[in-house]
Order: C-alpha cells, then structure tokens, then sequence
C-alpha cells in the first residue's frame, strides 16, 4: 500500500487477536494496522493504545458500532475505515461496508484478502479518496488519530454550495456521526431538515 502515514505497535492486545480469523491474524502479524493512502483508509490493530487505533475500543467496548447501528452485528468486527468514518466490517468472512451517516451496510461481496488486493491494485476504485484529495488541495493533510467532516453530510442532498471540509479527532468524529445518525434515523426520503453540528464535542 502507498503513502503510509502510520503503522501500529506489534500486538499487544492478545484476547481480541484471538477472536478473529486467520486472515485478519496474519495480516496483523505483519503490521498491526496501519493508515494507508494519507488517510484513505485505517486499519486498526490489536492494541489498548492509542485508543483510536483500537478494534477492541469499537467492536466490544462502550462505544461499539453494534450497540449503536443495529444493522451491524456483535459479531461483525470493523477492521477498518475510510477518510470520513464510513466502517469496513468482516462478516463471516465477507466485507461489509458500514455508512456511519445513514447505519446503512451494504455487502461488498470479497472475502478479506480479495478486499487488500483491489485497494493495493486500484486504490481509487476500492477506495473513495476523493475528500483526502480535496483536503490535499487545501495544502494540509490528515495526521494519524484524525478523520475528516464534510458539512453539510453526505446524506443529505443540498445545492452543492458552501461545502465545507476540516478534520477532526477519531473520537469526535465517530460521535458526531453516531449523533448524526440518530437524529436522522426515523426521517422520511426527502424531509426537509436543518443541520447543526457541536465540533468541539468531546
């Protein structure tokens, strides 16, 4: 994978590493996660610090995506995100993709090792890298423990004016999302809405 910016600690988290499968195993074994593509994508690793690089903080801890989005299950283990905190999760083997906006998944039909091998070959058709370029051409880049937030959300259909993007810690990121999802949850295609955001939370 191309333009590296963070590579986790060997293993040191070993009751989540014995959790997951073979292939997520022996990809860990040789780099515990890792932030590939200037932020395109995160794999997180089995590791109690940092905590924003952590599978056990989001899989089983307080603030796990399936205590959150009931489209994801206990069982599904989210080994990664994209630039914005959209999830990758390995579903019995499958690759899941998680909208962090709308809890929506979609199954991507590859198993894990077929998921590494597009974005290594074709990391702009796997991957959406589309906002890292555009925060590029703002002269800036992502540094590791940061997503980035596109105001107004993706999921909401606007005019197209006044979009803004700025990055944001891992942590307030995914709760903003998390809170984005549950105050949008029960509306109706198309329901006009207005949106305020608290980026300074937490």
């Amino acid at each position: 994978m191309q333009d590296i910016t963070y590579v986790g600690e060997p293993v040191s988290d070993a009751a989540t590493f014995k959790q997951l499968p073979y292939e997520l195993q022996s990809f860990l074994l040789q780099h515990n996660g890792l932030i590939a593509y200037l932020g395109g994508i995160h794999f997180r690793g089995c590791c109690h610090e940092p905590k924003w690089h952590s599978l056990r903080e989001v899989w089983t801890g307080d603030t796990a995506f399936c205590k959150i989005y009931p489209k994801v299950k206990a069982s599904d283990i989210p080994f990664a995100q994209d630039s914005l905190g959209n999830q990758f999760l390995l579903r019995k083997g499958v690759v899941w993709f998680l909208d962090s906006e709308t809890g929506e998944v979609a199954n991507l039909n590859v198993p894990f090792q077929v998921f590494l091998i597009g974005i290594e070959r074709q990391p702009d058709q796997a991957l959406d890298l589309s906002a890292v370029a555009t925060f590029r051409q703002l002269g800036t880049y992502l540094q590791p423990g940061e997503l980035l937030a596109i105001f107004p959300p993706t999921c909401i259909q606007t005019d197209g004016q006044n979009v803004k993007i700025s990055r944001m810690s891992v942590e307030s990121r995914l709760y903003s999302l998390a809170d984005l999802y549950r105050q949008i949850r029960r509306l109706k295609p198309g329901q006009k809405i207005t949106v305020r955001t608290d980026e300074n939370h937490p």
